[in-house]
């Protein structure tokens, strides 16, 4: 298998794991899938020379790793609480 084809699969396998993600009704899963969907898309973007793609995944990245931590803090407080 050449470098191109298990480029060509890691693309697939983050659309598969993007499209999950979206299935998920509890939010904590959905961010947690839909970034490591994210960032296999940056990979991929970077391995075919694809920048707006490995940005855009990249950013939505960040913002999924924003809100896990945000989700988790309040879970944190919550606790603390009872």
């Amino acid at each position: 298998m050449d470098n191109a084809t298990i480029w060509e699969w890691v693309g697939y396998l983050a659309s598969v794991v993007v499209a999950i993600s979206l299935m998920m009704s509890n939010i904590k899963k959905l961010r947690w899938w839909n970034l490591v969907g994210a960032a296999l898309f940056v990979a991929y973007g970077l391995a075919i020379d694809a920048i707006p793609v490995a940005l855009v995944n990249f950013f939505i990245v960040l913002i999924d790793a924003y809100y896990l931590v945000k989700l988790y803090k309040a879970e944190t407080k919550l606790k603390s609480q009872t």
